[in-house]
């Protein structure tokens, strides 16, 4: 084992923050102890206290991490013509990140039993982490093209629009990671979208731009014959 002495504060805390990444992604947050984290880094059990602060501490700047790992994804989205596409892909992204990080996507959101993520104050939001903000940021950037494009209403608050679809991915990743859509073929074409269409719809985008946005999407990431007919057929099944 290595000693933590011989680490700096920032060599011993990464180390310890990928340890607890590890373990909470292939045993979830219950596994998540100070003993076994320390000896995943190789390093003293007092190193956790030391360094980091604590488990709570521990589970914040995982937490942390992966809002950064979330806001690579956002980064990776290709930038098009149709801002209104972009954001849908952006919706896809977070939606993909959480099914392949289900236990890190629960502590960054507060979901599980260990999670502690929380804004310091409702009232404050700059307060909230430079990560979370990091990632809430490529979403909101999308919404301001979107309304610079005149795809929602010239007074329309780009902030409340980000909001608004931020809240409705999350429930959707939520209730489809907690196994509440299996009656549901396709999830994304049958809830997600049509959720996200009449969104924008409400806040002034026509019905038609907001579901050809969509459908284009589907059609040009579908992988398959099958999910390509899905998406053809999506642009008249989203009222």
């Amino acid at each position: 084992m290595t000693g933590s002495s011989r680490l700096s504060r920032d060599q011993a805390t990464s180390r310890l923050v990928a340890a607890a990444a590890d373990i909470l992604a292939a045993e979830g947050p219950g596994a998540v102890k100070a003993r076994t984290v320390a000896q995943a880094a190789s390093v003293s059990t007092s190193a956790v206290y030391h360094h980091v602060g604590g488990i709570p501490e521990l589970f914040q700047a995982v937490a942390d991490r992966g809002f950064e790992e979330l806001a690579e994804k956002f980064s990776a989205v290709p930038r098009t013509d149709d801002p209104v596409a972009d954001l849908f892909r952006h919706a896809l992204a977070a939606r993909g990140f959480a099914m392949a990080s289900p236990h890190l996507y629960d502590l960054m959101f507060g979901l599980s039993t260990r999670g502690t993520y929380r804004p310091t104050a409702a009232n404050e939001p700059d307060r909230r982490s430079a990560s979370f903000r990091l990632a809430y940021g490529h979403l909101r950037s999308v919404c301001e093209r979107v309304h610079d494009a005149g795809r929602v209403r010239a007074t329309t608050d780009v902030t409340s629009v980000a909001d608004q679809l931020w809240a409705a991915v999350h429930g959707f990743v939520t209730l489809e990671l907690a196994g509440h859509f299996v009656q549901h073929l396709d999830p994304v074409r049958e809830v997600l979208t049509p959720m996200t269409v009449n969104i924008l719809v409400g806040e002034g985008d026509s019905r038609a731009s907001a579901q050809a946005s969509h459908a284009q999407v589907m059609l040009c990431d579908a992988g398959d014959g099958d999910q390509r007919e899905n998406a053809d057929s999506s642009a008249t099944n989203l009222s």
